[in-house]
């Protein structure tokens, strides 16, 4: 049960206000492995994206520390995170980051099985498995070979590529050129290695045996491990170049171990790990504020304060700071140009959150007023906003704009209407369907309604997006549409050429109808890029084939072709 934190807050450490009497800066056993760790996981937060889901976050984390105070282990603070991969899978870096994917969240794990899979990854850290293994390159040298291979790309490049576009309403866009490619090439190649290296036998029995003691003393069936295997099993295809099947080898041996090892060990009562997460907390904190620790790692550091202990004074400064950065970085825009409703809702979100665990926190009131502060702020700009759409006027990020601050204002189904015809006419296909559908959500009866039919009906046949098919798929769609759509995302399943398109369409639709046929296509398409890679390689074009190196790592980081890239990389290098 969560108690209220009262201990000496180390906020302002990492805020960079006076230093108070706060306890010594905590050390780490290896100050350049724990930084270069957390540079790891930062960068796999910024290549995949972290899903904005608070009580699943906060369900990992509960299991997480209910394990990790029965390990011993201090060399690093343990630290949990959310990534937004549709494979199932889970990894630990060595510092002690260890990452769930959203993935394996949708495979609906119980409680006994989630501890067993946290357990299996804090095993692999305590025992340090990250480092002891027997690679070709070590973890710091893939980190720095990493970082190198940018600045060298960055001497090829010919530098940022502008193309200012008349902004009447503030709203800033610029093309960053190379400077994208070369630091989502380094963060591919940094993440695709740590997060798709598979482990020795030797390693994988040693981390299921630790992983199954830890869940079953924090109180977790001992069986949770055969559990997970077998939820698993029944739920993802059974093919060992899939997901956690591909990354956790020796599937069968290890379920077999699990069982026999859950008819053995006792299930203990399990007890309080208030202070061990208020000490990971205060631990983390204090290494926020190293000067080894950048804005980038800092911020990552903050998080996961947050999540390992979310209440108390330290909590609440971490979350004012949070919010207060949002909502100064809105302000400082032009004032139509302000997403007023994406702050408002980080407020009301925090509002929940700490509700429901200090519902006595003066903290709320705080967060009362600023939120009521904003919303009057969006609602003192609404009549100039209603200018400009009058005027008709404007241009399409005025109208995403629009529908963020006021989605239940009247003419929000028009403006709806409007941006999905503007997104249909810009070729964002995706986008287009999602808010022509959104059109008949908010007006499901007359005119609207109706021409976001007929629009749907005349795209169906245009789309070869994904994606875009895959949402016309939904029962929310008439059948006729939704078959339509339906035959279409057959048809291209098997023949699409981007290998953004089908990587975007497993993001959304992991268990969608035709996920075998286009993550086999992806395949496809990858390999065709690693043979592209290749053959710039040979005529000396650097850039072509990191180009190609980043889509293969971004797009289709558990590949045949990514498996073949990983191993050249670190081979040559």
């Amino acid at each position: 049960m969560l108690r209220r934190a009262t201990s000496a807050t180390l906020l302002f450490l990492l805020l960079g206000g006076p230093a108070l009497a706060v306890e010594p800066r905590p050390a780490v056993a290896d100050e350049e492995l724990f930084f270069k760790s957390l540079e790891a996981a930062a960068k796999a937060v910024e290549q995949f994206g972290a899903p904005r889901d608070e009580a699943t976050l906060a369900r990992i984390n509960a299991i997480g520390y209910r394990i990790a105070r029965h390990s011993g282990f201090d060399k690093y603070p343990f630290s949990f995170y959310l990534i937004d991969l549709p494979e199932p899978n889970a990894f630990a870096l060595p510092g002690g980051q260890i990452f769930v994917t959203r993935g394996m969240l949708d495979v609906g794990l119980s409680d006994d099985a989630l501890a067993a899979l946290l357990g299996h990854e804090i095993g692999h850290v305590v025992h340090q498995h990250g480092v002891r293994m027997q690679r070709r390159a070590t973890l710091l040298n893939v980190l720095s070979q990493a970082v190198m291979i940018g600045v060298m790309l960055q001497t090829h490049r010919t530098g940022p590529s502008y193309s200012p576009v008349p902004d009447p309403y503030g709203i800033e866009r610029q093309d960053r050129g190379g400077d994208l490619v070369q630091g989502a090439f380094a963060a591919g190649m940094i993440v695709s290695e740590l997060l798709l290296r598979s482990y020795s036998r030797e390693f994988e029995d040693e981390a299921d045996e630790e992983g199954q003691r830890l869940a079953a003393a924090a109180g977790f069936a001992p069986d949770g491990a055969a559990r997970l295997m077998a939820q698993l099993g029944s739920r993802l295809p059974q093919s060992r170049e899939y997901g956690y099947w591909r990354t956790h080898p020796f599937f069968d041996d290890r379920l077999r171990s699990a069982e026999a090892r859950g008819t053995e060990l006792r299930r203990l009562e399990p007890r309080p790990d208030d202070e061990f997460r208020q000490r990971t907390q205060a631990r983390l904190l204090a290494l926020a504020a190293s000067p080894k620790a950048g804005a980038e790692t800092r911020e990552l550091i903050a998080q996961a304060a947050l999540s390992a202990w979310p209440v108390g004074t330290e909590a609440e400064g971490l979350r004012r700071t949070k919010l207060h950065a949002q909502r100064d970085a809105e302000l400082g825009k032009a004032p139509l140009a302000r997403r007023y409703g994406e702050v408002v809702a980080a407020y009301a979100t925090q509002l929940a959150l700490v509700g429901a665990l200090t519902p006595d926190s003066p903290f709320l009131g705080e967060l009362a007023r600023e939120k009521a502060a904003l919303e009057r702020e969006a609602a003192g700009i609404y009549p100039q906003a209603l200018a400009v759409w009058q005027s008709g006027v404007y241009e399409t990020p005025f109208l995403e704009t629009f529908l963020v601050n006021y989605p239940e204002a009247e003419i929000a189904p028009e403006v709806a209407l409007v941006l999905g015809e503007s997104y249909s006419r810009l070729g964002r296909q995706t986008e287009a369907v999602e808010k022509l559908l959104r059109v008949r959500e908010l007006a499901p009866e007359g005119p609207l309604a109706a021409r976001a039919h007929q629009l749907l009906a005349g795209l169906v046949p245009r789309l070869d997006r994904l994606a875009a098919l895959g949402e016309l798929t939904d029962e929310r769609v008439e059948p006729e549409l939704r078959e339509a759509a339906g035959r279409r995302l057959a048809e291209l399943a098997g023949s699409y050429a981007d290998i953004a398109d089908g990587a975007e369409y497993l993001r959304r639709f992991p268990m969608g109808a035709e996920e075998e046929k286009v993550r086999a296509r992806l395949d496809r398409l990858a390999m065709d890029l690693y043979g592209e890679v290749v053959l710039y390689q040979g005529i000396g074009d650097s850039v072509r084939a990191l180009d190609r190196i980043h889509r293969i790592l971004t797009h289709a980081p558990a590949s045949p072709a990514a498996d073949r890239l990983r191993e050249k990389i670190v081979v040559d290098s």
